[in-house]
């Protein structure tokens, strides 16, 4: 348990923070990080915080490409929550 309650916060705010400066690369008109790169923190547990940066930043809200694999990760992720805590009953 100890180190779930450690993974999840890092996680997401390493996704948090990749978005956020992936936003300003963006702005800087500097070399950017891959959206594999971004949909992969998203995947390993950072999809809330993705979702809120995404939101505050308004960064890749307008790309469907992009959107469309954040909600299958957001909807993969819910389903695996879902069969998780029904197993453990």
């Amino acid at each position: 348990m100890s180190f779930l309650f450690w993974y999840f916060p890092l996680i997401n705010l390493v996704a948090f923070s990749t978005t956020g400066l992936d936003k300003w690369l963006a702005i800087q008109q500097k070399w950017r990080i891959s959206e594999r790169n971004l949909l992969l923190t998203s995947a390993i547990g950072g999809t809330i915080s993705s979702g809120f940066a995404m939101l505050l930043f308004k960064h890749k809200t307008a790309k469907r490409s992009f959107l469309w694999k954040y909600f299958l990760i957001a909807i993969l992720q819910i389903i695996l929550v879902y069969f998780y805590v029904i197993k453990s009953k």
